[in-house]
């Protein structure tokens, strides 16, 4: 007899959240978004906060919208990386969790690596560099305010966190734990020697598990407060990265993937962690995946620079759409200038525009002044990283991939995709949109045991969601493009 499921997920970006309710009815899943919410950071002098407690209290909303839905199976949560909450003695969050873009590691990476070189750090952790990595978070906290990590008995990244307030139960799921620089990818566990040579508290750790387990349920006061029952709790993949690479609808092995959003994370999953010089000089990380494989990925900046802009220019007065500046930008010149969307300058809030004219300015190039300048700037530097980023894969792993899967919010924008297509050579299958939440989804069946395995998971998300597909074209423009975009950052090969 065929199982009729309905799972909750709650899927945290970084700069929204969601409770999406799946139905799964043994062939296909049926998504419905119960509760949608602003995540907006709260700048408190110098230290750029995330709004924890209106976050947890959007999520309890979540819950009770899901209720008149009828009987929830199973929930998960799935959040970004890196970023942490502490707890003190009683369980009480000491503060609320620092965003990673606050600028308290600025010079940490250098400091930590006196103390452990950066190759070796590397060979140790697999884990691309990242200033706010969770290691140099906790390395900045050790250095700056010491007194904190004193009062502090425990660590939770940010979904073991929310799983904690709502079930009372604290773990370190795999694949959000790998995220921070701190976990050996060989064996899957904390690399404790390595946090010892640093002075950092292990003990605040909690015992690492795999996505895929029923780990608790919804707490007796929640469920009071709440008017529920006590649904049970899943090790989700718990990094939105990891869920969305789950929900890739691919049909074959080989595939390179991008998940699409405030951030781009392209990759391949691989059976084994990849670190070798090559990776190494390519700042490649190594991350957990689902069933112990290896996310083998590389952060590259993404639709933020394109958001942070449009910020920019509607608190100028402009009051403009994503649809007008996808059509600002169609009306300009290509390749008139690109910039590298990983520079340091663009990681931090503030005026995008005047950012990437002063790159514009500082490398010889033509400066974007108008708006769809910026945006087609923006979008031809992004495609073209992708471009070199894939190179690199397959330079490292010595197969060609001519298949792109880009799925999360960013396949919305079909400029970009049809862009990311021209400049890498590949095909792109572009959705499904939700593949976090789908992802997230998708472990909570194979938890409870009515999928059998991810490749099963994937085909039943392939038939669920229509896809769009881009080919390549434009390509000895595109290929002069790449030619100049080497020419003027020669360290991206």
């Amino acid at each position: 007899m065929t199982q009729h499921k309905q799972l909750l997920a709650f899927d945290f970006g970084a700069s929204s959240g969601r409770a999406m309710l799946g139905r799964f009815d043994g062939e296909r899943i049926d998504l419905e978004e119960v509760h949608r919410f602003p995540n907006d950071p709260v700048q408190v002098g110098a230290t750029l906060y995330w709004d924890v407690l209106r976050l947890f209290h959007e999520v309890k909303q979540g819950l009770i919208k899901a209720k008149g839905c009828g009987k929830i199976d199973s929930f998960g949560i799935d959040t970004w990386g890196v970023d942490f909450g502490l707890l003190d003695r009683e369980g009480r969050l000491l503060e609320n969790p620092v965003h990673y873009r606050d600028t308290r590691t600025q010079g940490v990476m250098d400091q930590v690596f006196q103390v452990i070189p950066k190759d070796i750090l590397y060979q140790r952790t697999g884990t691309q560099f990242l200033h706010f990595n969770t290691l140099y978070q906790l390395y900045a906290l050790r250095q700056k305010r010491p007194e904190l990590l004193e009062r502090a008995s425990g660590l939770l990244l940010m979904p073991d966190l929310f799983l904690y307030l709502l079930t009372g139960q604290r773990q370190a799921e795999f694949t959000i734990a790998s995220t921070g620089q701190m976990v050996n990818p060989y064996t899957g566990d904390w690399d404790l020697d390595l946090l010892k040579k640093l002075d950092l508290p292990v003990g605040l750790l909690s015992p690492i598990v795999h996505p895929g387990q029923i780990v608790g349920a919804l707490s007796a006061p929640i469920c009071a407060e709440l008017g529920l029952e006590p649904i049970p709790a899943v090790a989700v993949t718990s990094h939105d990265t990891a869920s969305a690479v789950v929900a890739v609808p691919a049909v074959q092995d080989d595939f390179v993937y991008i998940s699409s959003g405030t951030w781009s994370l392209m990759g391949i999953e691989s059976p084994v962690p990849l670190i070798t010089d090559q990776t190494y000089a390519y700042n490649f990380t190594n991350e957990g995946g689902f069933n112990r494989t290896t996310r083998f990925l590389k952060n590259i900046m993404g639709l933020w620079l394109i958001q942070e802009s449009r910020r920019q220019w509607n608190r100028e007065g402009a009051n403009v759409s994503y649809a007008d500046l996808e059509r600002e930008a169609l009306d300009c010149r290509p390749f008139r200038s690109l910039i590298d969307p990983d520079a340091d300058v663009l990681g931090f809030p503030g005026d995008m525009p005047e950012r990437i004219r002063q790159l514009c300015r500082e490398t010889d190039q033509p400066v974007p002044e108008k708006r769809g300048e910026v945006v087609r700037c923006i979008y031809e530097s992004l495609a073209l990283k992708y471009r070199v980023t894939k190179d690199q894969i397959e330079s490292v792993t010595g197969r060609q991939y001519p298949t792109l899967h880009v799925v999360g919010g960013g396949t919305k924008d079909g400029l970009l995709s049809q862009f990311t297509a021209n400049a890498t050579g590949s095909q792109v299958v572009a959705g499904p949109i939700e593949a976090t939440a789908l992802g997230n989804m998708a472990v909570q069946l194979l938890a409870q045991g009515v999928l059998k395995d991810l490749a099963e998971a994937r085909r039943v998300i392939a038939r669920s969601f229509a896809l769009k597909q881009y080919q390549p074209a434009d390509q000895p423009a595109w290929q002069d493009a790449l030619t100049q975009y080497r020419r003027i950052y020669p360290s991206l090969k």
